[in-house]
């Protein structure tokens, strides 16, 4: 448990050093925690699975352009030591970087990645700001609504569901149940998070 920790502390700090903005500090929780509980359902290694999720946008504040991102990140990740599974995963969460999505550690990120942060924004616009009361149903609704969130690509999200082969709605629950894990943590626990909005 010790080392695990550990790793995961290692994981954080270079998060942090790279990242400033909270929102995006949020988003990299929100998604290590869909990828840490569908490793728990599908019997795989959490610790994995989980560093994947919260590294895999941790070079974008840094460097965010195409041009750049997540290679530059790749190349800091081998340089502090992360395997080549932990940077083909986060490879490939990026469509335009040719890295096909094979394993079903990099389809899962893919299936998070986008959805994790849609959610937070239909949290933030309840009058709660509260996971607790975002259901699947009106996660679907709102992305309907092209003006909602619009630099979240929903074909992205409906791509990473059909991928995992799961039906959009389980999918979206599933994400939902494993962000409330961690809502006080991304402030989404019926306080404040407002700031999340201002990347959408």
């Amino acid at each position: 448990m010790t080392g695990s920790l550990e790793r995961r502390g290692k994981s954080w700090c270079l998060l942090t050093e790279f990242t400033q903005s909270e929102s995006l500090r949020k988003h990299a929780i929100a998604v290590e925690a869909c990828m840490r509980a569908y490793a728990r359902k599908d019997g795989a290694d959490e610790e994995l699975w989980g560093t994947v999720g919260l590294l895999h946008d941790f070079d974008y504040e840094k460097y965010p352009s195409q041009e750049d991102h997540p290679y530059r990140g790749c190349e800091i990740l081998a340089e502090r030591g992360y395997s080549e599974e932990v940077r083909r995963a986060i490879m490939s969460h990026a469509e335009y970087s040719g890295v096909a999505r094979t394993s079903p550690m990099e389809k899962t990120l893919f299936a998070c990645d986008e959805l994790s942060g849609f959610i937070t924004a239909c949290a933030l616009v309840r009058p709660s700001k509260s996971l607790a009361d975002v259901e699947a149903k009106s996660v679907r609704k709102k992305m309907k609504d092209k003006a909602f969130a619009r630099s979240v690509h929903r074909e992205d999200i409906i791509l990473g569901a059909a991928d995992l082969g799961l039906d959009l709605e389980e999918h979206i629950s599933f994400c939902i149940e494993a962000m409330k894990a961690v809502a006080g943590e991304l402030g989404l626990a019926g306080t404040g998070g407002e700031a999340f909005l201002d990347r959408f």
